[in-house]
């Protein structure tokens, strides 16, 4: 068997048969000037135009949002509709991290608040060694450093992901001034610094969920009201049982008001966590969405995740009589979160591929269950 020439009948390999240098100004080929539409296209007949001269019926244009928002989807539904998530292991431990910053901060904010200075000092290094994995786990995600530099160029309200950007840069120039002027012994300043952290921390925890609400995933979509307060009750959780074990770590005494009163927020937080959780899913139940936060990869880190709140809640009742349980506790408590981020993350990836719940989710008030057809190509 001879082996076949690949080498190309002109030029040299991987480079372009024939070229010329463009020519500076020169006009597209077949192209038409003043953005009208290019000769070669398929639907260019004659003088057609994209637009006509006279405005369009306000009328027709707002029927056929109208049909297109909540009218019937179509009988036969051609999959695949959208594409999955991407999104790897980095985007679950940014979302984990950067809540754990976020709710440290509170407690700082708490503790200056409370009078406790010495613990507010060791919240905010606390919230400045979470946030430090935060800027590289996005870099890794976004697969080269300058994506996250460039995203810092434009500054887009409405854009989840761009108000995220900067977030995460204001935190981070805040918090590490408020830790620097700890270390300078400016207490009041890093009190002010600090409660600059915590607000801004308020979106940090949040835009999370608002930026997975704001896809066309369809089990992010329909649980946009959820989201975000989820997403803020485990920042909350996370920061206060990190920063509670770092205390006790440094020699805070049992007993201690700061030392209770973090238990309390952490057993609060969970429970809120558990019951926006258990809210969504009936919701979404009733949407014929549920089957994602239940099945599949999305439902084994959820069950885990709920298995471990409890198993929480338990230690930290037997915590009343062993203090060691208080420990058990907290690490459980800092393990549901991070299955909670990694179940809605699989989740959404479960969800992007169902194509009946992606056709339905165009819809505003469609009905579940619809009788529709799907087709799916066969792979070439």
């Amino acid at each position: 068997m001879t082996e076949r020439d690949m080498r190309p009948a002109v030029g040299e390999p991987g480079g372009p048969a024939s070229w010329r240098r463009a020519v500076a100004g020169a006009a597209v080929a077949l192209h038409q000037r003043d953005w009208r539409v290019a000769k070669w296209a398929s639907i260019y007949r004659g003088d057609t135009r994209y637009a006509t001269a006279e405005p369009a019926d306000p009328e027709r244009v707002e029927q056929a949002n109208l049909r297109g928002r909540r009218g019937e989807p179509p009988t036969v539904v051609q999959g695949p509709m959208m594409k999955a998530p991407v999104w790897t292991w980095e985007v679950p431990l940014y979302f984990w991290f950067g809540g754990m910053a976020a709710g440290a901060s509170f407690v700082g904010l708490a503790c200056d608040i409370a009078g406790d200075e010495r613990s507010a000092r060791i919240a905010r290094r606390v919230a400045l060694a979470a946030l430090m994995p935060s800027p590289p786990l996005l870099v890794l995600d976004l697969g080269r450093p300058e994506r996250f530099y460039k995203m810092l160029r434009i500054f887009k309200p409405r854009s989840p992901m761009s108000m995220g950007s900067w977030c995460l840069t204001v935190f981070g120039g805040l918090l590490s001034s408020a830790v620097g002027a700890d270390l300078l012994g400016r207490h009041k300043t890093a009190r002010a610094l600090g409660a600059g952290t915590a607000f801004v921390g308020g979106y940090l925890g949040s835009y999370t969920g608002v930026l997975l609400a704001s896809t066309a995933v369809p089990v992010w979509s329909r649980s946009r009201l959820f989201l975000g307060p989820i997403f803020i009750s485990t920042a909350t959780l996370t920061g206060a049982a990190t920063t509670r074990l770092v205390l006790t770590a440094t020699g805070l005494p049992p007993g201690h008001p700061t030392r209770e009163a973090l238990g309390h927020v952490e057993n609060g937080a969970i429970a809120a966590e558990l019951l926006l959780s258990e809210l969504n899913r009936h919701r979404l139940g009733r949407l014929d969405l549920a089957a994602d936060l239940e099945e599949g990869a999305g439902g084994h880190w959820f069950r885990r995740a709920q298995w471990l709140s409890r198993a929480g809640l338990l230690a930290r009742l037997a915590g009343k009589r062993l203090r060691l349980m208080e420990h058990v506790a907290s690490f459980c408590f800092l393990s549901a979160a991070l299955c909670f981020r990694f179940a809605w993350v699989r989740a959404g990836r479960s969800s992007a591929q169902d194509d009946e719940a992606v056709a339905r989710n165009a819809r505003a008030d469609s009905p579940p269950n619809l009788n529709v057809i799907i087709v799916t190509p066969e792979p070439q």
